[in-house]
């Protein structure tokens, strides 16, 4: 008489797609609170990194607002600036966070967090997200600035919540933008030089600085494929209530986002070699 096997665990058990969720999510957040520990280190970093937008506000947006060479209808232009500003603080986070990760392969890291069992999206979504909240508390010292130079900032909770969203999501995307030339590039030295000959056509071929309408046809098209134009619009309409296209923009940054997390996931593997 042949006995019965028995059941295996329930733990043995393929866990159910909620259950996998969970434990990405849970790992993407352990990720990120990682990442995160990192500015105990040298808090000093986010200060020295808030002084370039200062400066923009202080120097470049009150000038311009005083010789009007910009047209911006009845919105003074340093209330319109300011949230260019803010993306640009991001940009300039995020875009180059590709060199952390050259450093880790050359230190060891990334492969022993390659051999774990969290998914390559996970670590990469972790570093993308620790980038928008270290995004976030620069754009806290940027924002306190230009309410002290008179911006008429919304106080809407709700609004604020929604900025703060757009801001992480363009940062995550710039991040792991910075992760794919990274992997392309496997080289330091390469990624700052990609990293500093990018950003400025990004910044300057958005409406952070001027409306769409004063551009160029051919600096139209530019500013059409370029996410941070949709992070610039969404975050402005939110904090100074100009038109803003908040589905499609929201829609652009995540798309942008998840299609950059794939890519740079695809390409981890390639700089732990």
């Amino acid at each position: 008489m042949s006995v019965p096997l028995a059941a295996p665990p329930a733990g043995w058990a393929d866990p159910g797609p909620i259950r996998q969720l969970r434990l990405l999510l849970s790992r993407i957040a352990t990720m990120c609170l990682i990442e995160l520990q990192k500015l105990r280190r040298d808090r000093t970093e986010l200060v020295t990194r808030a002084i370039q937008p200062a400066l923009w506000l202080l120097i470049f947006g009150e000038t311009f607002t005083r010789i009007r060479a910009i047209p911006t209808g009845n919105i003074p232009y340093l209330d319109y600036l300011a949230p260019g500003i803010l993306a640009q603080s991001a940009l300039f986070i995020a875009i180059f966070y590709g060199i952390q990760i050259i450093w880790e392969r050359d230190a060891g890291v990334l492969a022993k967090l390659l051999v774990t069992p969290t998914p390559r999206t996970a670590l990469v979504a972790g570093k993308a997200f620790a980038a928008g909240l270290r995004a976030l508390v620069q754009a806290v010292m940027v924002l306190i600035l230009a309410a002290i130079l008179g911006v008429g900032l919304t106080a809407n909770p709700l609004k604020l919540i929604a900025m703060a969203a757009a801001l992480v999501l363009g940062s995550a995307f710039f991040c792991c933008l910075s992760i794919v030339i990274a992997g392309l590039v496997l080289s330091r030295e390469r990624l700052m030089g990609i990293g500093q000959a990018i950003t400025m056509p990004l910044f300057f071929g958005s409406n952070a600085l001027y409306p769409v309408d004063v551009m160029p046809g051919w600096l139209k098209v530019l500013n059409h494929v370029n996410p941070l134009s949709y992070e610039v619009e969404a975050v402005r309409g939110l904090l100074i209530g100009t038109p803003a296209r908040l589905g499609l923009d929201f829609g652009v940054l995540i798309g942008a986002m998840a299609v950059a997390i794939g890519v740079a996931s695809a390409l981890l593997g390639r700089l732990a070699r």
